[in-house]
């Protein structure tokens, strides 16, 4: 298992942090599958939201609370695609269904990184900077591609329509703000191999203790 080189900016203890983020379909999963592959722990804050709002979970009484029953399963369970046709139509409605949210998967995830035995942790997190989770991590990486590659993924590989895939690129901020604040930037619009390379250079020089 590697370790970080003790000449890393890295100064507490616990695991070298990276905050993964990037906006919708742009290859934040493919770069996070790479850095588990180099032994990294991989934390992915959706499925922490996944858990956060099934029931019993910490933020599921007031999520129905919030946007009523017509959201539930039979089984009693939310259905995100009922959730996701509501907020993502409405701009305060997401707002609102994130401030309700965030604050509880950053515990958990918190708790995850604490926990740790790793030398480095990796939290992927789309929100990863709006919600302040990463603001103690210690790098930055942001995944990026043309608007054309995440029309293609999300139709693909997500089943959707021309007009919802173009609806869930458009209900995120313009990602100009996310690359301004990245240590890391990786373009995967190119091949899986390109990705791979850019994503190697990076974890080289964190195992070398370079600035990145």
């Amino acid at each position: 298992m590697p370790k970080v080189a003790s000449n890393s900016k890295h100064s507490f203890s616990g695991p070298y942090r990276i905050g993964l983020t990037g906006n919708i379909a742009t290859g934040k999963s493919t770069v996070g599958q790479m850095l588990m592959a180099l032994d990294a722990e991989f934390i992915d804050a959706d499925k922490v939201t996944h858990k956060v709002i099934e029931p019993g979970g910490a933020a599921y009484d007031i999520v129905v609370a919030m946007f009523g029953t017509q959201i539930l399963t039979p089984d009693g369970y939310i259905d995100r695609k009922k959730l996701g046709t509501i907020v993502f139509k409405d701009p305060a409605s997401l707002t609102l269904l994130e401030d309700l949210i965030h604050p509880r998967v950053i515990a958990v995830i918190d708790d995850k990184v604490a926990r740790s035995h790793a030398p480095v942790v990796v939290v992927e997190a789309i929100k990863l900077l709006e919600s302040g989770l990463a603001d103690t991590y210690d790098a930055i990486w942001v995944t990026t591609c043309s608007r054309t590659t995440q029309l293609k993924r999300l139709m693909n590989a997500r089943h959707l329509n021309k007009s919802d895939a173009i609806q869930r690129i458009e209900a995120q901020p313009a990602p100009d703000a996310k690359l301004a604040q990245a240590d890391v930037i990786i373009d995967t619009d190119g091949t899986v191999t390109a990705t791979k390379a850019q994503v190697l250079r990076a974890w080289n020089k964190i195992m070398a203790g370079q600035e990145l």
